[in-house]
């Protein structure tokens, strides 16, 4: 019998990218996460990725640092204030103050030195539907011009060799589909950390974008929640 076909996954201890472990254990992949400590405001979406690799029995989770100079400018990683209590319009609406300047662009370059080096056939990402109309490195025409890069920026890619493809399997998704998608799948929602302002204990604010959304999220899927919210 071959080895199974090996994948990076972006683990950001989040929502989304707990499902794509899911997805890719579902699939028979042999799973590698990939974190990134780039000046957040709070390490608990970093403690949740830990918890979901091993959860998943990752082969390998690396975390890696990336200099915070680098990606300031958002109220992620600055002084800005996050954001609390916006309409579901005024989140779907123009780029947030939440975004960090080319933060996917860096993560997927990270991702794909790693894949190229592990031999790794596949590249999860777990941008959205949800994210569309906010973060510009979401969006599917970015997805689609980030493959295009791989096919003239690696060895793989130039001599046809087999560069790595990157998946997006909830670009499609609400937030509701995904929850559901995975439950389905075992994912135990309780491990992972949305919020972007949670308290020093981990709390969430239950107010910020991400807390609103991923609440809508349970809601419409009819399947209790189970964030500890401040």
């Amino acid at each position: 019998m071959p080895p199974p076909r090996r994948a990076v996954i972006l683990l950001s201890g989040g929502l989304d990218s707990a499902t794509l472990l899911a997805i890719a254990r579902r699939d028979g992949y042999e799973s590698f996460a990939l974190t990134f400590r780039y000046g957040q405001r709070h390490g608990h979406e970093t403690d949740a990725a830990g918890r979901l690799a091993e959860q998943f029995g990752v082969s390998e989770h690396w975390v890696s640092e990336i200099d915070t100079r680098l990606l300031r400018g958002s109220a992620l990683t600055g002084q800005t204030d996050v954001p609390q209590d916006r309409t579901l319009e005024q989140i779907e609406s123009g780029i947030p103050t939440t975004y960090v300047p080319a933060r996917n662009t860096v993560f997927l370059a990270f991702a794909l030195a790693w894949a190229e080096t592990l031999g790794a056939a596949d590249i999860f990402i777990g941008v959205n539907a949800v994210d569309y109309s906010g973060y510009p490195d979401c969006r599917p025409r970015f997805i689609d011009a980030f493959q295009s890069l791989i096919a003239v920026a690696t060895k793989a890619g130039v001599e046809g060799s087999g560069a790595p493809t990157i998946r997006a399997p909830l670009l499609d998704l609400t937030k509701a589909q995904i929850i559901e998608l995975g439950v389905g799948l075992g994912v135990d929602y309780s491990l992972t950390h949305s919020c972007y302002a949670p308290n020093e204990a981990g709390a969430a604010c239950g107010r910020c974008d991400a807390c609103l959304l991923r609440r809508k999220g349970f809601d419409q899927a009819g399947i209790a929640d189970p964030t500890t919210y401040a």
